[in-house]
């Protein structure tokens, strides 16, 4: 049970109350106390007024009165009791509305710790230390499962290039030694032909496993991987891009500049397929401990309010992928939208680089 999960939930009462001692520690009394000392107070308060009726109407001959006086002193009984188990059984409430909301889905709810109640606050702190450890085993959950299908990328892409390709290599090889030997004119047209699709398929093959996992990413760095794409994007999307870094002088971690780069290459695909833009301008910059990407274009743009308020399995994975990335990270993506005015993103992570092993010292 932590002190900042208690320290989050902390409900403060009204200042009048807490100004009033003995209010302060009936208020502090555990619930069965509450609970028996409302109803004392009750059978206190009906014991009384019955013996002064009794007393006073024994001998009236309107036996009304009597009936009268009996079934007001019942119904404030009752409201006196009402309250009275109303303010014992309030950290109980505020407990059961909170587990209301996050059973609706809102996980970012916590059980107040109102300071009424220990058993009832026990229950809340338990409450509150399970749901941050649901939150910590999702996102580990969810990190091992972007490594895991960082690294299928990987090795797919490695097969592709280096057995699939290997073998559409030695094909068109093939095809042209035939080309060669050959003598009839049709059949020459139709090797020729032959060579063309296997030409278009291997460069086909290549761009798919860079896709999937570009060598430059592991081997030279998030930047020329990002200047690579943005070369690529350029030709087959037919949109300028416009790139600018700063600052990024070294290597980040293996998970910051895979999840920089998915983001942006996840931002530029969705205004290839959406945005109808005509260009788009992408800055990298490090400062302050964090890595900044902006990303902006001159696209129709979409009404973004209007798409984060959709629950984010209706979103699409595009925007719940990057802003999954950044979270893991301890990051931020945060998207501003319009129609008719393009579309802006920045995303904000921490910097952690790779941790540098050296040397030992020699004796």
């Amino acid at each position: 049970m932590s002190d900042d999960i208690i320290a989050r939930t902390q409900v403060e009462l009204p200042r009048g109350l807490l100004a009033v001692p003995w209010l302060r520690t009936l208020l502090n009394l555990p619930l069965l106390y509450k609970v028996l000392l409302a109803n004392s107070v009750v059978i206190l308060i009906g014991a009384t007024l019955g013996t002064y009726l009794a007393t006073q109407l024994h001998d009236t001959s309107r036996p009304w009165v009597l009936v009268a006086f009996v079934t007001t002193g019942l119904l404030i009984s009752v409201i006196i009791n009402f309250v009275l188990l109303k303010v014992a059984l309030y950290p109980l409430t505020r407990l059961r509305e909170t587990m209301r909301l996050v059973q609706s889905g809102d996980l970012t709810r916590k059980a107040p710790i109102t300071g009424q109640d220990a058993d009832a606050d026990q229950l809340a702190i338990a409450f509150n230390t399970m749901l941050a450890a649901l939150d910590d085993l999702g996102k580990s959950r969810a990190s091992q499962i972007l490594h895991a299908q960082e690294e299928e990328r990987k090795r797919i892409a490695r097969e592709l290039h280096d057995e699939t390709s290997q073998i559409l290599t030695s094909l068109l090889i093939s095809l042209a030694l035939l080309e060669e030997t050959c003598i009839e004119s049709e059949a020459r047209v139709r090797i020729a032909e032959t060579r063309a699709l296997a030409h278009q398929t291997l460069r086909a093959v290549r761009n798919l496993s860079i896709d999937l996992r570009p060598s430059a990413l592991d081997d030279l760095g998030l930047l020329p991987a990002l200047r690579w794409y943005i070369k690529e994007y350029q030709q087959k999307c037919g949109i300028s891009v416009e790139f600018s870094a700063s600052g990024l002088k070294e290597r980040l971690s293996p998970e910051t500049e895979t999840a920089i780069y998915r983001i942006v290459q996840e931002s530029l695909t969705n205004t290839a397929k959406h945005a109808q833009a005509h260009t788009v301008w992408v800055t990298a910059q490090e400062s302050n401990c964090e890595v900044f990407i902006h990303i902006r274009d001159d696209g129709q743009g979409f009404d973004a309010q209007a798409v984060l308020r959709t629950p984010w399995q209706d979103r699409g994975l595009g925007l719940a992928g990057m802003m999954e990335r950044a979270s893991l990270l301890g990051g931020s993506v945060q998207i501003a939208s319009r129609p008719g005015n393009g579309t802006t993103i920045d995303v904000h992570i921490p910097l952690v680089r790779p941790m540098r092993t050296e040397a030992p010292a020699s004796a």
